[in-house]
């Protein structure tokens, strides 16, 4: 009997040749190029180091498009953005020790925010792996260990003929839902080792699939259908997985109310009457999720940000649809469905009928306009302008990504982004410095259509350094810097819990003038003028920035406790 996976391709007489007869002067970073050019990556990020010469060597005999950064945390968190807009797995070439370790900030990032990247990166000498103390240059004891946490999977080469081999699995984990980093190691002396090995040429690295389980699907099918007030939470994993549109269908089908998440910006239709956007810091909408009969929670594990930080009690029953197994019921007892968004979806499409709700649209209307009262009572007229005259100048189709910054904070409860996938933040884990970076590797990614960063002036100065980098790929990045003079929401912090602020003000540097030290045109601006000016950088070919000097404040909060509830705190 012949079974299908005995079958084998036969080499064909060139191929055969070909193998015979490898290229001469080629070395185990070679192997590190051919390998990932075979598994369909064009382009790369990173920045050499000793450790790492021979793959850096190597990528001058190859047709891989180099970027390099910086840091290595900026080009970690370039990737993560180029990953997160094309979907494919972004290479991330490193070195060794400090190299490496600069890069775990944006590694955390592209875990909390299920982005495919590829991080490979350089080690000590085969003689110095174990722990031995050797005493080489970059040593760690165990280096590996300090990725476990954080990254998808660890893999370890220690020869050139695991090498492709090695590649080839960390990529098929890396795009294997959920999405997310992986960490490859090389010695030094296996990338500098000669080597005979046949080019690399033919690699399977498939991801696998997550479908549901039937049976679940069928049990949240019949919750859903007899649902009298169904309510849908759209998280990040609606966009990783592209399924917008199933979730709209869906949504249609049943009538069901959707909030999204800061990480499902975009993944339903912000004017769409079923459409309770993204207000999820607001106890009108924590009071409407509660209200559910059936909350179908899809691509979200309703951690801090998507529950109102941890205030949500749902009282119906909770349906959730999530790729990462450790998230399913770890904040609510749930029927928790593994797997991923798109299929599972598609599986209640399938078998969920039309249900009519005269009311679900009345319903969303009353609470867009309790969160608009709230908002309106709080006299944060600035603060909204400001993030209309951004939305007023970014063209609808391009990316924006966000630092960890006041308006931010704001963007992720009142921005319309227009549409999956185009708006990003560093929400995930929360690190300063993510939103240039991340712009400049989204460009990368399409250079055809502006793309916006956003940031604080404190968040900038973690990043400024990529000024050059932007400057020398001539890259379409427009990078608004709001200068408000230190960490403007850890004073707000301080200030309400404490009185006053410790170690919050920063004295920063003419934003515009530095700019321009580098080639990148800057302007100053006011929030009279931003939509005109951000308009007129982002129709700009190459980078620029645009420094708006403004003092932003939060909306209240109303996740404290029954005295900042809406109905106590004037609207």
């Amino acid at each position: 009997m012949t079974h299908d996976h005995d079958l084998v391709l036969r080499p064909t007489p060139a191929q055969t040749e070909a193998a015979l007869n490898p290229p001469s002067g080629r070395i185990g970073g070679d192997l590190v190029v051919e390998t990932l050019a075979g598994l369909g990556a064009t382009t790369v990020f990173g920045l050499p180091g000793q450790h790492a010469l021979g793959m850096f060597d190597a990528l001058r005999r190859s047709d891989l498009r180099y970027v390099g950064f910086r840091t290595e945390n900026n080009a970690g968190f370039a990737a993560d953005a180029y990953g997160r807009i094309t979907g494919e797995a972004a290479p991330l070439l490193l070195s060794a020790g400090p190299g490496a370790l600069m890069s775990l900030p944006a590694l955390q990032e592209a875990a909390a925010a299920s982005a495919p990247v590829l991080a490979i990166g350089g080690q000590v000498p085969t003689a110095g792996l174990g722990g031995g103390r050797h005493g080489y240059l970059h040593e760690l004891p165990d280096q590996a260990a300090s990725f476990r946490g954080v990254v998808k999977s660890v893999h370890t080469v220690r020869t050139p003929s695991q090498i492709p081999s090695a590649i080839a699995a960390a990529w098929k984990s890396a795009l294997t839902v959920p999405h997310g980093p992986v960490w490859v190691e090389i010695p030094q002396d296996v990338l500098l080792a000669t080597t005979t090995l046949p080019v690399v040429t033919a690699l399977d690295a498939t991801p696998d699939e997550l479908p549901p389980r039937p049976e679940l699907t069928a049990l949240a099918a019949h919750l859903l259908s007899t649902a009298s007030r169904p309510v849908i939470v759209a998280g990040g994993g609606v966009v990783r997985s592209d399924a917008s549109g199933k979730l709209r269908k869906l949504a249609e089908r049943i009538q069901a109310p959707v909030v999204t998440t800061p990480g499902g910006k975009g993944a339903f239709p912000w004017t769409h009457p079923l459409s309770l956007q993204s207000w999820l810091e607001d106890r009108h909408t924590t009071d409407f999720l509660e209200d559910a009969d059936v909350l179908l929670v899809v691509g979200s594990g309703l951690g801090e940000l998507s529950s109102n930080y941890h205030t949500l009690r749902p009282r119906g029953r909770v349906v959730q649809i999530e790729a990462d197994a450790g998230k399913l019921e770890s904040n609510h007892p749930a029927l928790g469905i593994h797997a991923d968004a798109r299929l599972a979806l598609q599986a209640l499409l399938e078998t969920v009928p039309p249900r009519q709700d005269e009311t679900a649209r009345e319903r969303v209307r009353e609470l867009l306009s309790r969160v608009s009262g709230r908002i309106a009572s709080q006299g944060l007229t600035l603060e909204q302008d400001v993030l209309a005259a951004v939305r007023g100048a970014l063209p609808a189709a391009s990316p924006s990504f966000w630092d960890m910054t006041i308006l931010a904070y704001w963007a992720w409860s009142a921005f319309d982004a227009k549409g999956p996938n185009t708006m990003h933040s560093a929400q995930g884990a929360g690190g300063l410095g993510y939103g240039f970076p991340a712009a400049l590797g989204a460009a990368v990614a399409d250079p055809t259509r502006p793309v916006l960063a956003v940031s604080g002036d404190g968040g900038a100065l973690y990043s400024i350094a990529e000024l050059a980098t932007a400057k020398q790929y001539d890259l379409p990045v427009t990078w608004l810097i709001v200068d408000d003079g230190g960490y403007g929401i850890l004073r707000e912090y301080m200030t309400d819990a404490f009185g006053e602020p410790t170690g919050t003000e920063l004295t920063g540097p003419d934003f515009t003038a530095l700019a321009e030290s580098f080639g990148v045109p800057g302007v100053r601006t006011s929030p009279q003028t931003l939509e005109a000016d951000l308009a007129k950088a982002l129709a700009s070919p190459g980078p620029s920035v645009v420094v708006l000097p403004a003092e932003l404040r939060m909306f209240g909060a109303t996740h404290r406790g029954t005295g900042e509830r809406p109905d106590a705190a004037g609207g």
